[in-house]
């Protein structure tokens, strides 16, 4: 299975929107280069970007590999992708309002009931709420992969807490410090703006009552969160407070949070919490995470909360295979971007056909995230598919499966030189009175050859994504 490499397919010679790239590139010097990412190692390192390893021992903290030479995509291909992600999204919240409500899309038959009803993602607290502006996916990362020239499709839905964006802006500015003249070479849209259009997002989806500008937060669970450097990060770009739940109360129907000056009311709450740790008088109990009462303030159109509770149902991998006619249903246009083929296990001739294919196939859970409780069938030994067909049989509704696909790749700079890596893509959705994408994403890449596998947590690197201006 040969892959496309973006750069220079095979027996094709160097893709147009490299062509200046390469000019450069061609110029350097290999030790300046490798300099180059020992300075950008450095400048990570300085500014503490890095990210918590959960089950080991050792190092907790590690920062994730950053590869200097960028991933570059051509305007007109950034065009036909974001036609597709606005087209997504908008079938997503449309999806969430009808589940939550009318339920239209399952007395259609097109979605069966059960994916809903049994589905612990599916949150009965929200029947019957609907978000200010009607809007529950307010930040949303749209995984994307590439198999050839004209070839992309959509990989999952982070429509929960997308995590990532701190890294693209960090990626940006570090080539920025590193190759000031590169810049001035090829126009590049920026992506430098995105907490801005982000913190205006979220103010024009304040509660109904707010007159004036709101007051946004954002709540993390914590310094030993795997993602606390990116909340840290948001709040301080957006200039708002970043609180924990214990900074907050319930005051006079409101949400507040403590100050020097007493507690001050919060109209918008970016949440970086699991909805079951969101509220400990509506969900877990144990939750020392969230803020009692919240859900009851939420309710009654106090306080808007982002992404919206219940909004993980879109995250849900078996829902995940249905989104070709969910954006028919809600749009009534065939999906832009398509889907990767998908088998659903929690289907008898599906998870017949998946286990005799465990060596072809790539199985994920359907909550599963960040490449963790998944298998690689042709990377996997026979002892690993044995095991893992064992957890399939025993539950198989847990789990979908897709095909291998020959991701493309992307160069990456080595002590031998450039070498072609596995890449995905993770653009940035705002969703409010309008949708805004900011031109890119994060681009992951698996460092090691031959590896589909392109998450941080399991070894995985970023690359700088740029979309040109032409």
């Amino acid at each position: 299975m040969v892959a496309f490499d973006e750069m220079r397919p095979e027996n094709a010679g160097l893709r147009r929107p490299y062509a200046t790239y390469n000019e450069w590139l061609s110029a350097q010097d290999p030790a300046r280069l490798t300099e180059k990412t020992r300075d950008a190692e450095r400048v990570f390192r300085k500014t503490g970007i890095t990210f918590a390893v959960y089950g080991q021992e050792e190092a907790a903290e590690r920062l994730i590999p950053f590869d200097i030479v960028p991933r570059i995509i051509s305007g007109s291909e950034w065009r036909r992708l974001t036609q597709g992600i606005e087209q997504r999204v908008q079938a997503l919240n449309a999806f969430l309002d009808d589940i939550y409500h009318r339920q239209e899309i399952l007395r259609a038959g097109r979605v069966p009931k059960r994916l809903i009803a049994e589905n612990e993602a599916f949150l009965p607290e929200m029947i019957g709420v609907r978000p200010p502006a009607g809007v529950y996916t307010h930040i949303i990362g749209v995984d994307i992969v590439r198999t050839g020239e004209n070839e992309f499709y959509v990989l999952e839905d982070n429509a929960r807490t997308p995590s990532g964006v701190s890294y693209m802006l960090e990626n940006r500015e570090t080539m920025m410090q590193l190759f000031p003249e590169l810049f001035q070479k090829v126009k590049v849209l920026p992506v430098e703006n995105y907490p801005q259009l982000l913190r205006r997002s979220l103010s024009a989806v304040k509660p109904d009552g707010v007159s004036g500008p709101p007051t946004v937060a954002v709540l993390t669970p914590g310094l030993y969160n795997s993602a606390y450097f990116e909340h840290a990060f948001l709040a301080d770009q957006m200039g708002v407070e970043l609180v924990e739940g214990q900074d907050l109360r319930v005051v006079d129907g409101h949400v507040a949070m403590r100050t020097t000056e007493g507690y001050k009311r919060i109209d918008v709450l970016y949440r970086r919490v699991d909805d079951a740790f969101l509220d400990p008088l509506t969900f877990r109990p144990d939750s020392t995470l969230g803020v009692p009462g919240i859900m009851d303030v939420y309710r009654a159109g106090n306080i808007t909360i982002a992404n919206a509770p219940g909004t993980g149902i879109a995250d849900d991998k078996a829902i995940y295979s249905y989104m070709p006619e969910i954006i028919e249903f809600y749009t009534g246009r065939k999906a832009i971007l398509g889907n990767v083929p998908t088998w659903r296990c929690s289907e008898a001739d599906s998870l017949k056909y998946v286990l005799e294919h465990l060596d072809e196939l790539v199985v994920k859970e359907v909550h599963g995230s960040g490449g963790y409780g998944m298998l690689v069938g042709p990377a996997a030994s026979k002892k690993e598919r044995e095991a893992f067909a064992a957890k399939l049989k025993a539950r198989p509704a847990n789990y979908i499966a897709q095909p291998t696909l020959a991701l493309s790749t992307c160069p990456i700079l080595t002590e031998e030189g450039l070498a072609p890596r596995h890449v995905d893509l993770r653009p940035y959705v705002l969703v409010s009175d309008r949708i805004r994408i900011v031109p890119g994403g994060l681009t992951r890449v698996a460092l090691k050859e031959g590896s589909l596998v392109v998450n941080s947590s399991q070894g995985g690197g970023t690359k700088d994504t740029w979309v040109l201006d032409d």
